[in-house]
C-alpha cells in the first residue's frame, strides 16, 4: 500500500512540475559583447526564435564592451529587428561605463536602446531576481 502511495504521490508531483513549467513566466536576460556582424546576425535569429517561441517572456538585451556596435546608429545592421523586438517588449540597455571608455556618445545609439550605470551589474542583478542568463551570439 505504501508503495502505490507513493507512486501517486510521485505521479501527482510530476504533473504539478509539467504544470507549472507550461505557464511560467520566463525571464531572460543576454549578454552581448561582440562587434562582429555574423555574431550580431545570430543573435539576431536567437532573439527572434526565442520571442516565437515565449511570447510572454520577459527578454532583456545586455550589451556592453564591443556589443554596443548592435546598439549604434551607424554600425548596426539589424535595426529593423531590433525595433520589432523592442515594440513586442525586448529591452535593449547599453553599459555607460563601456561609453566612458570607449568615449560614446548617447546621440550614437538607436532610439531603442536604454542606458544602465554598469552592464555586468544588471546581468547580476537580474540573476539575483530569478532571470536566466545566456550568453548571446555563437
Amino acid at each position: 500500500m505504501k508503495i502505490i502511495a507513493f507512486l501517486i504521490m510521485a505521479f501527482i508531483t510530476l504533473l504539478a512540475n509539467d504544470a507549472s513549467a507550461q505557464g511560467a513566466n520566463h525571464k531572460v536576460v543576454f549578454q552581448f559583447t561582440l562587434a562582429d556582424s555574423m555574431q550580431q546576425k545570430a543573435f539576431s535569429n536567437q532573439l527572434k526564435n526565442l520571442r516565437k517561441h515565449w511570447p510572454d517572456a520577459q527578454i532583456e538585451v545586455v550589451a556592453y564592451n564591443q556589443g554596443i556596435d548592435f546598439l549604434m546608429t551607424k554600425r548596426t545592421r539589424h535595426h529593423d529587428i531590433i525595433a520589432d523586438l523592442k515594440k513586442v517588449g525586448v529591452r535593449f540597455v547599453v553599459c555607460q561605463n563601456t561609453m566612458n571608455q570607449r568615449n560614446i556618445k548617447e546621440d550614437e545609439l538607436i532610439e531603442e536602446a536604454e542606458i544602465v550605470p554598469a552592464g555586468i551589474a544588471e546581468i547580476v542583478e537580474k540573476q539575483e531576481q530569478g532571470w536566466s542568463y545566456i550568453k548571446g551570439g555563437f
